[in-house]
């Protein structure tokens, strides 16, 4: 399980005193345990890997919104430690589809759903994102619909 690698990762950065990988590691943990508590289930139960996976992928969303936040503000040595804590929290991250990969898909659902017009644009990243199983970046999945369309 997912959550059972990274708490062993954990301990081995704390035994190395990697700073970085330990805080990094340790705010996705409290991550698992709050999805917990919004699902209802007890702090002390396992984590699905599908609700781990969530939970990272949000970490890794907020760490790339603050890099271009930070970028703006001129503060680079900020943007440098969040890309380090992104680095971290990509290993755990399913491998990405390439752009073409993506492209192909999107044609696929393109053709399956008949959409021809950016009224249904909406409708047709869902799908390609639904399609993909969360392996495709979602501002790259927007950006392939809009060219296509």
């Amino acid at each position: 399980m997912l959550s059972t690698k990274i708490r062993e990762e954990l301990t081995t950065a704390m035994k190395a005193r990697d700073a970085v990988k330990m805080n990094t590691l340790r705010g996705l943990l409290t991550g698992f345990m709050n999805e917990l508590v919004a699902k209802g289930i007890k702090p002390q139960e396992q984590i699905s890997d599908e609700d781990a996976l969530a939970v990272i992928k949000r970490a890794v969303k907020q760490r790339k919104d603050s890099i271009e936040q930070f970028r703006k503000g001129n503060r680079e040595e900020l943007a440098q430690k969040e890309e380090a804590e992104l680095k971290i929290l990509e290993t755990y991250m399913p491998a990405q589809m390439s752009r073409e990969q993506i492209e192909t898909v999107a044609k696929q659902v393109k053709e399956k759903l008949g959409i021809t017009d950016k009224s249904k644009m909406g409708q047709f990243v869902g799908a390609v994102i639904k399609e993909t199983r969360g392996q495709a970046d979602g501002s790259l999945v927007k950006e392939i619909a809009e060219s296509l369309l």
